[in-house]
């Protein structure tokens, strides 16, 4: 059982933490009520980054669509600027001259991309 005095609860009811210096810093660059566009948004988060790693940004869109409909379902992929860091291994069962055929094709291909 507790023994002594009830805690002194402040208004909304909860104990909060105290924040860090660099966060509190990060809250004051910008304002919460005001939207930003996006260039100014990223210039925003990109001035406050403190990690020593790449952060990340969360965006969410109000699409005006409705998921459970098949045609209204919106679908992409988006390819990393330095890939997915996994290797592609390709097995090719063909005689010597679609081989040769085939890396000169490979070759092509790689240097259109860079």
């Amino acid at each position: 059982m507790w023994e002594g005095p009830l805690p002194i609860l402040p208004p909304g009811g909860y104990f909060f933490m105290k924040r860090g210096k660099k966060y509190q810093d990060a809250v004051k660059a910008f304002d919460k009520k005001e939207q930003y566009d996006v260039a100014d948004a990223i210039s925003i988060v990109k001035k406050n980054a403190t990690a020593k790693f790449d952060e990340t940004i969360e965006l969410h869109l109000r699409t005006g669509c409705d998921g459970r409909h098949a045609e209204q379902q919106i679908r992409g992929a988006v390819v990393l600027p330095h890939g997915t860091g996994k290797t592609v291994k390709v097995l090719v069962f063909a005689r010597e001259l679609r081989l040769t055929r085939h890396r000169q094709q490979e070759l092509t291909s790689l240097e259109a991309r860079s």
